[in-house]
């Protein structure tokens, strides 16, 4: 019996072992298969080397950025897989499609397309056509061709050696400068007065809430800034395409008649006045890319790569010393941001990460911001202060904009690059605070309590401002004041007294900043990668590798669970009562009035708001 139980148990085990082994097979087959699977769809999905005389189609059909924000519409891409896919267009990529294919003996020409292009400033225009400028000296042709051009889109297109325009298109320039919405009389109907705090006599971020139209000293800052900005924008545009100085604004006043002569064709009106070489259609442009051996037969039209595939193929860069490159784009804020932010607390992580990394021997800080919050401008400028004490070089390099708390951002820096077209200064702060008593008195609803001091419930939103607290705020601001002044005056190694003369919070442009010493020199943003090369005894192949937010994917959930479903009542509800104020009131305008008032919206939520200085600019990039 004993032996029978014994033969059992080794049957039973054998049994067991054999059963485990095969389902470990079956996993490993399955792992296996997976493997397989996942490398062949890799290797079939994997761009293939672009062939002899290809054309690298660059279709900026989409928002040019420094730094592409996160996805908020796809929630399986942006939140789950770490997508940054946002159909925004990152100028790196750009710069290093242009920079790669001009050495590429494959692409031989460029076909650049502007439909649908959106930017939000000069200065990144300018980088992409310095680097079409540095292709065309390879002696290989860019080609530009658009179903209509307005200014910012033919800026581009004008360094193209061949301009081609549809039939029925037009090119249009229409200059700078904008009309903003002011919205005193519309809140004090509604009930809601706003209490604006500032030093600076050009701060204007709070006039469109306290005024019915510009102080004089907006006004003279805008004439200032414009008139500069409009000057050397069609300046840029006459000299690549050898017109005459003035031709822009000749076009501009003549108009009416010039088309009117032409019977309204405003094509013909373009080719007339060598803005275009020729009015192609999209066919006769393919017959016209296919001439000299660019046919492709099996896909029946020119050779080509689009910009996605081609940058796809470029080689991750390099290990080894080199330099980093954080990009600062957007508001700043306190706390963590995603990518297409500034967060305090993030870009201030970012700045750190950079300086531990014994391979990193420089740092260049891309900035193109308006300001935001002060003490996160702070947070992020003492984490630059102590890469500078670590050994390591600080270089700024400012975009469209960097202006505030941007400016902010590069007072400590080795060296600060601007473009000529960049907006920034803006040396000022200021406090918004509004407050909604006489909203509530109209809906009927009172306030009332017991605190211990008068101070206890003072920021309460429901109530009047008590004036000692504005004594308290208008007192902190003036002091924060105070301190960007020293700070800039120490940065730029200027008087207190130079420095106030051009803050004021007043914006400049970048070759006016140069003109006051607001910064070290104009450029373009491979000038400030050269310069942290130089400083930091690196060769012109280090690799530059950039920084980017990565936040988890609970992050990533909690952005979309705050965008898309936490809507802003309160601010539909402000504009439909402006609306109703004045039907006569477009729909655009009050698109515009939701953007304005949102400003207002989150602490008249809340209740009550703690005190916020914030170094921000009311900037719109022309």
């Amino acid at each position: 019996m004993a032996s029978l139980f014994r033969w059992l148990g080794r049957s039973l085990y054998w049994i067991w072992r054999g059963l485990m082994g095969l389902g470990q097979l079956g996993v490993s087959l399955v792992f296996v298969f997976l493997l397989a699977g996942g490398l062949t769809t890799y290797l079939s999905n994997r761009i293939p080397a672009p062939k002899p005389k290809t054309t690298l189609v660059i279709d900026l059909n989409a928002h040019l950025v420094e730094q592409a924000a996160p996805r908020t519409d796809n929630l399986l891409s942006a939140s789950l897989l770490h997508q940054n896919d946002s159909g925004d267009i990152e100028l790196r990529n750009v710069l290093e499609a242009l920079d790669a294919a001009a050495q590429d003996p494959a692409i031989d020409r460029i076909l650049l397309k502007t439909d649908g292009l959106q930017v939000s400033g000069i200065a990144i225009l300018h980088e992409v056509a310095h680097a079409l400028d540095r292709f065309k000296k390879t002696g290989k042709p860019v080609i530009a061709w658009a179903d209509h051009y307005d200014q910012r889109q033919y800026f581009l297109a004008a360094h193209a050696d061949r301009l081609y325009l549809d039939p029925l298109g037009q090119v249009l320039f229409q200059g700078f400068g904008r009309y903003r919405n002011y919205y005193r009389d519309a809140l004090d109907r509604l009930g809601i007065k706003v209490n604006l705090i500032r030093v600076g006599t050009y701060k204007s971020f709070g006039e469109p809430y306290v005024a019915n139209g510009p102080s004089p000293a907006a006004l003279e800052a805008d004439q200032t800034l414009y008139h500069a900005l409009w000057a050397d924008f069609d300046q840029s545009i006459e000299n690549a395409r050898h017109q005459p100085a003035g031709m822009i604004d000749q076009s501009i006043d003549h108009l009416p008649q010039d088309l009117a002569t032409l019977q309204g064709n405003a094509a013909k009106l373009a080719l007339s006045q060598h803005w275009v070489d020729a009015l192609v259609t999209p066919d006769e442009l393919t017959k016209l890319l296919e001439k000299n051996g660019h046919e492709d037969d099996k896909a029946k039209d020119f050779r080509q790569i689009s910009l996605d595939d081609y940058v796809s193929r470029l080689p991750d860069p390099k290990s080894g010393d080199g330099i980093a490159v954080i990009v600062a784009e957007g508001e700043i804020q306190d706390g963590e941001a995603p990518a297409g932010t500034i967060g305090g607390i993030t870009t201030a992580d970012l700045v750190r990460a950079a300086r531990e990394d014994d391979q990193v021997k420089a740092v260049v800080l891309r900035i193109d911001s308006p300001g935001g919050s002060a003490h996160a401008s702070e947070l992020i400028r003492r984490e630059l202060a102590l890469t500078q004490a670590a050994g390591k070089p600080v270089v700024v390099s400012m975009g469209n904009l960097a202006a505030s708390g941007g400016y902010w951002l590069s007072l400590s820096a080795d060296e600060v690059i601007a473009d000529p077209d960049t907006v920034t200064g803006s040396i000022g702060v200021f406090a918004l605070i509004p407050t909604a008593d006489g909203l509530m008195n109209k809906a009927g609803i009172h306030t009332g309590g017991v605190t211990t001091t008068w101070l206890s419930d003072a920021d309460n939103l429901l109530r009047p401002l008590d004036p000692r607290f504005t004594q308290i705020l208008q007192s902190s601001v003036s002091h924060l004041y105070q301190d960007f002044i020293q700070r800039t005056a120490t940065a730029r190694r200027l008087s207190p007294q130079a420095v106030d003369t051009v803050a004021q919070g007043r914006v400049w442009t970048g070759t006016q900043a140069l003109n006051y010493h607001l910064i070290d020199h104009l450029g373009l943003f491979q000038d400030a990668l050269k310069s942290a090369r130089l400083r930091a005894h690196l060769t012109e192949s280090a690799p530059v590798h950039y920084y980017d937010p990565n936040p988890s994917p609970w992050q990533r959930w909690l952005n979309l669970i705050g965008q898309s479903l936490l809507p802003n009542p309160l601010v539909a509800w402000l504009s439909q009562g402006t609306l109703a104020l004045n039907p006569a009131l477009t729909i655009a305008s009050s698109s515009q009035m939701r953007t304005d008032l949102s400003v207002l919206v989150s602490p008249l939520l809340k209740g009550t708001a703690p005190f916020v200085p914030l170094t921000h600019c009311f900037c719109q990039i022309p």
